[in-house]
C-alpha cells in the first residue's frame, strides 16, 4: 500500500498539520512506544507530502505545571482559524479546558496512546479525575485516533463518542533481520518501562518459581518513571535469589537494542493494560515468539492469521502462577518452541510497515480537513 495523497487546500498545496507533542518525545533515556509512534508518524506524514510543524510542549504530563499549560494555550492561540492539529493525548487529554477553548475554530484530532486513567498505581480519586479530563477533551475534538480496534471501541464506549468520531491507526513495524537467539530456549527479553502497568513484579514472582531451570532474562526499559515500583522489583529479585539472572539493563536503543533482540529466544510482556503493545510486533518482526497477557489489545496484537497458529502465548494479566506455568511449558517442550518460532517467523509477512500507518493517519486528517467547521 502506498501513502495516500494529502488533501489540498485552497492554495493547491496540502495544509500543514500541527503536531502537539510532549516535550520529551526525543529523550533517548526515557523511550516509550507513544514517543516512537509520534516521531515515526510525523516523519511518515512529511515523507508522504503532508507538511508537519511540531509543537513540543515540555512539562510533567498529564499533570502539567501552570507554565506548561500556559505554553500550550499560547501555541494553540497562535494558530489560524481552521488549522489542522494532531495532538498527543498525553498532553491534550490532560487540559480539556484549553482544548475546548480552541476546538471549534481548529480542526483537531486527538491521538490517544493510553487512556490517562488506565495507568496503574493511581488512586481512585486520581483515576476519576484523569478519566473526567480525558472525556471532556475527546468529546471536544473533531476526531479521536486510537492505536488498535480494541482501543477505539473502548474509548467510544467509555466516553460516549458518536459513530464516526473514533478512528484506528495501528503502529507500523520496521523490517528486521531474524533473531539468532541463543540455544533456542533460555534467553528471555522484556522490553518495557519499569512501571506497575508493565508487570515486572509479576514477572519477578513467576521467575522465582523457576530457579530449577536454566534461563536468563534481560529487561530493557527506563526505571525512573516509577522509582518506587522499580525499587520494589529490585527487592523482589534479591529476596527471591534471582538478581544475578535478571538484568535490569535500563533503556536500550540502536545497536544495543538490536543486539538484545538478536540474542532473544522468547519475548515476555506481562502487562496489566495495553492499547496495542508495540514490543510484541517488534519481537515478531525478528521472528521471536512472544509470551504476553490477555490485557486490553494484546490478544489481538498477537492474534494468529485465519486458520493459522498464534506466534506466542497469552496468560491472564497479573497472575504470576499462570505466567510461570507458561514459561515452564516453553522451557520443557522443544516441539512447542519450534512451533511457536515457525509461527513467529511466518507472522513477519503480515506486519504493516510504517508508511502504511502514515497513509492511514493521512486519510483521517484529510477527512477532518474536508469537514465544515
Amino acid at each position: 500500500m502506498t501513502a495516500a495523497s494529502p488533501a489540498r487546500g485552497q492554495t493547491g498545496h496540502p495544509a500543514t498539520v500541527h503536531a502537539v507533542l510532549p516535550g520529551g518525545v526525543d529523550d533517548a533515556t526515557r523511550p516509550s512506544g507513544g514517543d516512537v509512534y509520534d516521531r515515526r508518524m510525523c516523519r511518515g506524514l512529511a515523507a508522504a507530502g503532508r507538511p508537519v510543524a511540531e509543537i513540543a510542549v515540555p512539562g510533567a504530563w498529564p499533570r502539567p505545571a501552570p507554565a506548561a499549560r500556559a505554553r500550550l494555550a499560547r501555541s494553540l492561540a497562535a494558530l489560524p482559524d481552521g488549522a489542522l492539529v494532531l495532538g498527543d493525548g498525553l498532553v491534550c487529554c490532560a487540559v480539556p479546558g484549553i482544548i475546548a477553548a480552541h476546538a471549534r475554530r481548529l480542526r483537531l484530532a486527538v491521538l490517544v496512546h493510553l487512556p490517562l486513567a488506565a495507568e496503574t498505581g493511581l488512586s481512585d480519586q486520581e483515576a476519576a479525575d484523569l478519566d473526567s479530563r480525558e472525556r471532556a477533551a475527546v468529546r471536544a475534538a473533531g476526531a479521536v485516533v486510537a492505536t488498535s480496534p480494541w482501543a477505539a471501541r473502548w474509548l467510544a464506549d467509555r466516553h460516549g463518542l458518536e459513530d464516526g468520531r473514533t478512528h484506528t491507526v495501528e503502529p507500523g513495524a520496521d523490517p528486521a533481520p531474524l533473531a539468532t537467539g541463543t540455544d533456542g530456549a533460555t534467553r528471555l527479553l522484556c522490553v518495557a518501562s519499569l512501571t506497575p502497568r508493565k508487570g515486572h513484579d509479576v514477572l519477578a514472582e513467576a521467575l522465582a518459581s523457576l530457579t530449577d531451570l536454566e534461563w536468563t532474562c534481560t529487561c530493557a526499559g527506563p526505571a525512573d518513571r516509577a522509582p518506587g515500583h522499580a525499587a520494589d522489583v529490585r527487592r523482589r529479585l534479591v529476596r527471591n535469589g534471582i538478581a544475578d539472572r535478571v538484568h535490569l539493563a535500563g533503556p536500550l536503543a540502536g545497536a544495543e537494542l538490536e543486539a538484545a533482540y538478536a540474542a532473544a529466544d522468547l519475548a515476555v510482556l506481562p502487562s496489566r493494560w495495553e492499547t496495542y503493545g508495540m514490543a510484541v510486533t517488534e519481537a515478531l518482526a525478528r521472528g521471536v515468539p512472544v509470551l504476553t497477557t490477555d490485557a486490553g489489545a494484546l490478544p489481538s496484537t498477537l492474534a494468529p492469521p485465519p486458520g493459522g497458529e498464534a506466534p506466542g502465548m497469552t496468560v491472564p494479566a497479573g497472575d504470576p502462577a499462570a505466567l510461570a506455568s507458561a514459561l515452564r511449558d516453553w522451557f520443557g517442550a522443544e516441539q512447542l518452541r519450534d512451533r511457536l518460532r515457525r509461527a513467529a517467523r511466518r507472522s513477519r509477512r503480515r506486519l504493516r510497515p510504517w508508511p502504511e500507518a502514515a497513509a492511514r493517519m493521512e486519510s483521517v486528517l484529510g477527512a477532518l480537513e474536508r469537514e465544515p467547521r
